[in-house]
């Protein structure tokens, strides 16, 4: 093969990778929507919104056209409760509803399959010990922030989460170290800083190498 072809190929292999590279850069680099209005108007198009400060008390049912939504947050606003077609946004990873009064989850929320991240933080209203059984079928919640939620226990049905890897429970009230937490068997962070407890850490989470932060 001459020389002058051999760089002719080369030459179309590099152009071809540029153009992958060109194409991964631009799905990496997808617009966040701060308009559930905007978002609506092309709602199949819409991977991140953020509704965050907006004072929205009430999502509406229209939510569940945002079939390809991974991210959703909606920070310090008012919401009470959320729609039960929260659970058609099948594809949706990462939802942070910190410092909303949200008292509990609705039934279809064990529907969101692919959560991986959740933000409950700053949410004095909401009753964990009654959602717990809701959290506990989301087959791939691995992060969980209850943050500043006023907590002075944590419930035993915590440990029901089997999936969960790291835990996030500093600026609370606890003044006993969680023993629940002991049976979470793939838990690797363990966030306690800012509690009224002493540093403490038990034996079986020491030898597991679980990082716990106090």
């Amino acid at each position: 093969m001459s020389a002058a072809r051999t760089f002719s190929i080369l030459a179309a292999i590099c152009c071809t990778l540029g153009s992958f590279g060109q194409v991964a850069d631009t799905t990496a680099t997808l617009p966040v929507y701060r308009s559930l209005k905007e978002a609506l108007r092309e709602p199949e198009r819409v991977r991140s919104l953020d509704l965050s400060d907006q004072h929205i008390r009430l999502l509406p049912k229209e939510i569940s056209l945002l079939i390809n939504l991974e991210e959703l947050r909606l920070r310090n606003d008012d919401l009470i409760e959320l729609p039960e077609e929260i659970g058609d946004l099948r594809k949706l990873r990462i939802l942070d509803l910190s410092g909303n009064p949200i008292r509990h989850l609705p039934v279809h929320f064990k529907d969101l399959n692919m959560l991986d991240e959740l933000y409950l933080s700053g949410d004095s209203n909401f009753d964990l010990e009654q959602d717990m059984k809701t959290l506990a079928l989301l087959p791939h919640l691995r992060i969980l922030h209850l943050e500043n939620d006023g907590l002075t226990l944590l419930p035993e049905s915590i440990a029901s989460l089997h999936h969960l890897e790291e835990l996030y429970l500093n600026d609370n009230k606890l003044r006993k170290f969680p023993s629940a937490v002991i049976r979470m068997e793939h838990l690797k962070l363990l966030d306690l800083q800012h509690n009224p407890l002493s540093p403490l850490v038990p034996l079986e989470l020491q030898q597991r190498g679980v990082l716990v932060r106090f």
